[in-house]
């Protein structure tokens, strides 16, 4: 490459537009003890799951002073509309991803009632051409809130394209 070729890059003028802009908020519908349980069985299987998860009287007596949902309850797992799914064919440079990974920190914990908001943003990307080629490592930000403003969950995503 000579001096005056333009390196190629994956990024888009969208993408600079979006970077560090939160995106829409997505409500849940208000999480439920039985919600919670069915999670709680499911994650622990074929264990029984901790009674923090599940029984009432049990869970008045803890700090919480109440059922609370595991760190790892989503209460957007089951929505009611899906974005379509889009098949796969020939695809473009920039075009196949995969999973790079994720970081979670954790605020407090859901609990019966609790009304989560969600919002996303990009984050930021790093570039570099890897043996795959060019390579974008982009870092997408999920925040969850209670209906209190309650920092509950923050999620830092990393996707890699090539």
């Amino acid at each position: 490459m000579t001096a005056n070729e333009e390196v190629p890059t994956l990024v888009t003028p969208d993408m600079e537009a979006r970077r560090g802009v939160w995106g829409d908020e997505r409500v849940s519908p208000p999480v439920e003890a039985s919600d919670i349980r069915k999670w709680a069985i499911a994650s622990y299987w074929p264990e029984k799951p901790p009674r923090l998860f599940w029984d009432a009287e049990y869970a008045a007596g803890t700090k919480y002073g109440s059922i609370v949902a595991p760190q790892d309850f989503n209460p957007f797992a089951w929505p009611i509309e899906r974005s379509p799914r889009v098949e796969g064919g020939s695809r473009a440079p920039g075009q196949r991803g995969m999973n790079g990974g994720q970081v979670e920190r954790y605020g407090v914990p859901m609990r019966v009632g609790d009304v989560i908001t969600s919002r996303t943003r990009l984050k930021g990307w790093t570039e570099r051409t890897t043996s795959l080629g060019p390579t974008l490592f982009t870092e997408t930000e999920i925040e969850w809130r209670n209906q209190r403003g309650e920092h509950v969950k923050t999620r830092i995503s990393t996707g890699i394209r090539y």
